[in-house]
This record gives C-alpha cells, structure tokens and sequence, in this order.
C-alpha cells in the first residue's frame, strides 16, 4: 500500500483505501498510525486516508476524529430533535428533523451522521450510521435539519416490525435517541 498510496489511477488509490478500511475492523491502530503518518503529503494521500478511515469515522474514534479536525466541542449541540412519523409501514419512510447549534463564535466544521438502531429478528437492536454531510457551519448559527429514512425492501437488511430508534451523531459524539413503530 505504501506504494500505491499516491498513484495516478483512482482506481489503484480506491483499493488502497478499501484495503485500508477493512484493516481497520479487525487492527484499527495500525490504520491510525499509517493515517498520521500519510496525513498531509499530497490531496491524493489524505482521500486515500478519509475513505480508508471511514468505518473509524462511523465509530467515532476520537484519534482519527481529532486528525481530520473534528474534534468535540462543548459548544455545540442538537435540539429540537423529533420524528415526524412515529408509525411507519414497512416500505414507507420514517421522517425527522432538528436543529444543529453552533455557539461557537467562529466556524466549525461539523461530520453530521444519523444512526437507526434497527430491532433484529431476536428483539435484540443493532445501530447502522448514515452520513448527512461533513462542513463547516457558521459561528452562532441555527441550522435546521430534515430528514428521510427509508423502509423499503432491500437484500442486504431485512426489517423487523416493533420498535426502532434513532440517533443524531456529530463529530461522533451521539445524541440522545428517539423512537417510532415499523408495522406490516
């Protein structure tokens, strides 16, 4: 990988970072440690790394949070959050919004992600996140955010009917949980 990490295919680069993403589910310090060292060496490298980090991202690792400058901040916060839709048929989609604060007095940027905790077929509730967007946001700011989920049969996931939830996540810190109904 170290010598591919900069080649002039895409391709090649993207291997690189899958390669590298899916080192980091079994031996996450060793991805950490190449993403520090790699960081900042040509645009190319620091793609290669942010999509070979992107299961570290998801799992808010505060190492590679901090590397991309995404660090948590005390002065921001989620409010307003609630789901719009709380019963929802399967193949329908459950609908939520809040708003994103910004105290800072400065911009900052924000990795804004959501996870549904979705009941598996033991009852037992397994999260899965999803990425909204990774920005800045101006200093002082109310942002309102809307959101869709969508229930529709897929193969890769099957749905269970019974209760769900779901979380707001910025910059890997979750907060707070909110609950609707999939029904047949």
């Amino acid at each position: 990988m170290e010598n591919l990490k900069n080649d002039p295919s895409r391709f090649v680069r993207l291997s690189v970072a899958n390669n590298l993403n899916d080192i980091s589910k079994d031996n996450p310090q060793i991805v950490i440690a190449l993403a520090k060292k790699w960081k900042g060496q040509s645009e190319n490298i620091d793609w290669v790394i942010k999509h070979g980090c992107r299961t570290l991202l998801k799992q808010g690792n505060h190492e590679i949070l901090n590397l991309f400058g995404l660090s948590l901040n005390d002065n921001i916060s989620i409010g307003d959050f609630k789901i719009l839709t709380k019963r929802i048929k399967m193949g329908d989609s459950v609908e939520f919004c809040f708003n994103l604060n910004n105290y800072n007095t400065e911009k900052r940027t924000i990795r804004l992600e959501y996870g549904i905790y979705y009941r598996k077929m033991n009852g037992e509730m397994t999260r899965k996140v999803y990425k909204i967007s990774e920005k800045e946001y101006k200093g002082n700011s109310i942002t309102e955010v809307n959101r869709k989920h969508s229930f529709r049969p897929i193969t890769t996931r099957t749905f269970y009917p019974g209760i769900h939830q779901i979380a707001v996540i910025f910059n890997g810190c979750e907060s707070g949980k909110c609950e609707f109904e999939l029904v047949e």
